[in-house]
């Protein structure tokens, strides 16, 4: 259950990068600089790569879990950047409070339930 709870949660980033990487700033329904769509882009190529990655983790968690142990990191100081910026800038649009959810509660979850049931004692490889 676990492999196929990481497998959902991944079409998540999967789905909003490719569409950032493809649409720019217009998937986000507005119009930005040259400069503000350019990094858009690359973000959400970013994403989809975090995506990925999880669908590949998820193929062999016994052995993945180093990996997947960095993702999850990763994707949980993303969180934390984003909710910086909501105390900092205000409040953002519901899409990017759903983000938040995943980044922090998701996928910390994810990680807990791998590391009580197959990552236990597992070192970052």
């Amino acid at each position: 259950m676990l492999r196929v709870a990481i497998r959902l949660a991944a079409v998540v980033p999967i789905l909003a990068g490719g569409m950032g990487a493809l649409l720019g700033a217009s998937f986000l329904g507005g119009d930005a600089s040259v400069a503000i769509d350019s990094h858009l882009r690359y973000l959400s190529g970013l994403l989809l790569g975090l995506g990925l990655l999880a669908l590949w983790c998820a193929a062999d968690l016994p052995r993945r879990g180093g990996a997947f142990t960095i993702l999850c990191g990763v994707v949980a100081l993303g969180g934390t950047a984003r909710l910086l910026g909501l105390m900092l800038a205000g409040l953002p649009p519901w899409p990017h409070l759903l983000a938040l959810a995943m980044e922090l509660g998701v996928t910390p979850a994810l990680w807990l339930w791998w590391r009580a049931t197959l990552g236990k004692g597992a070192a970052i490889q």
